[in-house]
């Protein structure tokens, strides 16, 4: 009786591992095209510099609106929402309490401005919300809070009692 020793026995690749190794890949690739990790890589090369962004809150129905202003102002920061998706929070530059004005045209053609009466019956807030933080700039505008934003897009600024929509009015990017 002799003794044959063992047949080398081959790797056979059955569909649920090959499944496996392309749920592995597709995971590995989302780890390396993620916007947090495409965000730190940018930080890391100086591609990310400082970005203000102005936003426009106008005639939201508030009870007391400077004490909401400086209830913002005191947390310094607040959270915003591009596109129904939050993107963290940023700082708060400053904020400029804006007054409504009425406008009319005289017969002889000239325009006459004035302050709108109605603000001391009807509380309303009106303010700008000079916004800071990180961005840079893209193809397609300038990426703030890991979204591309530009003039006129709608944005929701949150905070500590309040959410507002508003407009961005304005956006300057340092270096440029």
């Amino acid at each position: 009786m002799t003794s044959q020793p063992p047949a080398a026995k081959t790797r056979r690749w059955s569909l649920v591992d090959a499944g496996a190794l392309a749920a592995v890949l597709l995971a590995a690739g989302g780890v390396v095209w993620s916007p947090k990790l495409s965000s730190a890589v940018a930080q890391a090369t100086g591609g990310v510099v400082p970005v203000t962004v102005m936003v426009d809150v106008r005639g939201i129905p508030v009870a007391d609106p400077t004490g909401l202003i400086e209830a913002a102002r005191a947390e310094g920061k607040v959270a915003i929402v591009i596109r129904n998706q939050p993107h963290g929070s940023v700082g708060i530059e400053r904020i400029q309490q804006l007054q409504r004005r009425l406008v009319a045209v005289q017969p002889d053609g000239s325009v006459v401005t004035a302050a709108d009466p109605s603000g001391r019956d009807f509380s309303n807030l009106d303010a700008r919300f000079v916004l800071k933080a990180q961005g840079r700039r893209a193809s397609g505008g300038v990426v703030f809070g890991n979204q591309t934003v530009k003039v006129g897009a709608p944005i929701e600024i949150e905070g500590e009692g309040y959410r507002v929509n508003g407009t961005v009015t304005g956006i300057t990017v340092q270096g440029s």
